[in-house]
C-alpha cells in the first residue's frame, strides 16, 4: 500500500494482517491502529503516533520508522518529479539548495566510510525505486535512448536528439533516457514536446541555448529549462533514469518521471532491462560504450529472451573514432541477435531501423541479417 486512500480501502475489511505499508503518513489513524490486527505486517518509513508503533509491534509487525534528517526518504512509494528534485532551484543558493544537491552530497560524505547503515538505506531507496518504475512502466513499450552527457545545447546533434525523441514518443512509445543532460536531456526534451507543433520545438531549442551546458553553472542550465516548462507546461511523458554516482551530472527537468539510482550498476541494467521495444544508441564515450555492450551481452545469451532491437547511429562514430560496432556485429555473427542489430548515419534513419528490425521476430536470422549488413554494415577498422 503506497497511499493513505488504500490503507483505508483495507483497513475496512477489519485486518492489515500481511500487508505491506510504504511511506504512508498515518498519523491520523492511531485509533485504528491500536484496534486492527496486524500480524506479519510491514511498515516501510510511515508516520505514526508512538503509541500506534508500539502496539502493531506488539501485535507482530514489523516497523521500520522514518529517518529523521535524511534529504531523501528511502522507503518512497513513487518515482521523483522534476519539481521535487529540483526544489529550492529559485533560492539565491540555486542548485545547491535542491533535494537532488543535498542527496548527492549525503552520498558524498557516506559512500566510502563504511557505514553499514548507510549502505542499508541506499539499498533500500534503490530497490523501492525499482519497485515505483516497474509499477509505472506496467504495459508500456518502452524505447531506450542512449547518448553522451557533453553534447550541448544549441548543436545540431542536440536538436536531432529532440527530433528523435519526438518522433518516437508520437508513435506511442515510451522514450526513456540515462536521465541526465546533453543527448539525454535532449531525447527526454523531444518527447515532452510532442503534444506541441514545430513552433514550441524550435522556440524551446532557442531558450535552452542560453545555457549550453551544465558547466559552470548547473543553476543556469536547470533555470532554463524550467522556463521551458513553465511556458509550455503539460508536456509529453517520458522516463529519466540518472544516478547519485554521476552527480556532477544533474537530473534533466524534460523526464516527467525520474528513477534516480545510488547504485549506478542497478540503475544501467534496470534501464537496458525495460527497454523492451530496443535500444537506438546515438554518439557518445565510455558510458554509451560500456551500454552497447551491457545491452549487448543478454541479446547473445538470449538471457532475457529474444533479442531486442538496437540502432546505432553515427557510421563514421561508431566505425573509426569508437569502433564498437564492427565488434558487435562479429558477437552476433549466426546468433539470433545478428537480426536486430543496425548502424544507421543519422538520427533521421533510426526510427524505421527500429521499426523493421522489431518487425523481424520469427524470421531467418541469417537471412534478416544479409541486407542489413549490406546496407548498414560494411566491413571498417580502427584508424
Amino acid at each position: 500500500m503506497e497511499s493513505l486512500a488504500e490503507f483505508d480501502r483495507v483497513l475496512a475489511s477489519g485486518s492489515l494482517t500481511g500487508y505491506r505499508v510504504q511511506s504512508v503518513d498515518l498519523t491520523g489513524r492511531t485509533s485504528a491502529l491500536l484496534e486492527t490486527p496486524a500480524a506479519d505486517a510491514v511498515f516501510l518509513g510511515c508516520r505514526m503516533a508512538p503509541e500506534a508503533a508500539a502496539s502493531v509491534r506488539a501485535n507482530g509487525a514489523l516497523v521500520f520508522p522514518p529517518i529523521p534528517g535524511l534529504p531523501f526518504d528511502p522507503y518512497r512509494g513513487s518515482l521523483y518529479t522534476p519539481g521535487e528534485l529540483f526544489a529550492g532551484l529559485g533560492t539565491d543558493t540555486g542548485y545547491a539548495a535542491t533535494a537532488d544537491a543535498r542527496a548527492y552530497a549525503w552520498y558524498q560524505r557516506t559512500m566510502s566510510d563504511g557505514d553499514v547503515f548507510a549502505s542499508m538505506l541506499r539499498s533500500i531507496h534503490d530497490d523501492a525505486v525499482s519497485d515505483a518504475l516497474d509499477e509505472h512502466l506496467a504495459g508500456a513499450r518502452v524505447v531506450g535512448i542512449m547518448g553522451g552527457h557533453a553534447l550541448e545545447r544549441g548543436s545540431a546533434a542536440y536538436e536531432g536528439a529532440a527530433r528523435l525523441g519526438r518522433q518516437l514518443a508520437r508513435t506511442g512509445l515510451t522514450v526513456a533516457t540515462g536521465g541526465g543532460p546533453g543527448a539525454m536531456e535532449a531525447a527526454n526534451l523531444g518527447a515532452y514536446a510532442a503534444p506541441f507543433d514545430d513552433a514550441m520545438l524550435g522556440e524551446s531549442l532557442a531558450l535552452l541555448a542560453k545555457a549550453p551546458h551544465f558547466a559552470p553553472s548547473v543553476t543556469d542550465w536547470a533555470r532554463a529549462a524550467f522556463e521551458v516548462r513553465d511556458r509550455w507546461p503539460d508536456g509529453g511523458g517520458s522516463v529519466g533514469i540518472p544516478t547519485w554516482f554521476y552527480g556532477h551530472e544533474p537530473p534533466n527537468a524534460f523526464a516527467a518521471h525520474i528513477a534516480k539510482y545510488f547504485v549506478n550498476a542497478v540503475r544501467e541494467d534496470g534501464l537496458l532491462a525495460r527497454s523492451n521495444a530496443g535500444v537506438v544508441f546515438l554518439p557518445g564515450a565510455a558510458g554509451t560504450v560500456q551500454e552497447i555492450f551491457d545491452n549487448a551481452t543478454p541479446n547473445y545469451y538470449g538471457s532475457r529472451g529474444e533479442p531486442t532491437p538496437m540502432v546505432l547511429v553515427d557510421r563514421a562514430h561508431w566505425t573509426e573514432r569508437l569502433p564498437a560496432w564492427p565488434l558487435l556485429r562479429a558477437l552476433a555473427a549466426e546468433r539470433p541477435m545478428a537480426a536486430r542489430i543496425a548502424l544507421v548515419d543519422s538520427v533521421e534513419e533510426a526510427p524505421e531501423a527500429l521499426a523493421r528490425l522489431g518487425g523481424t521476430a520469427g524470421s531467418d536470422p541469417a537471412a534478416s541479417a544479409r541486407p542489413s549488413e549490406a546496407t548498414h554494415a560494411p566491413e571498417t577498422t580502427s584508424r
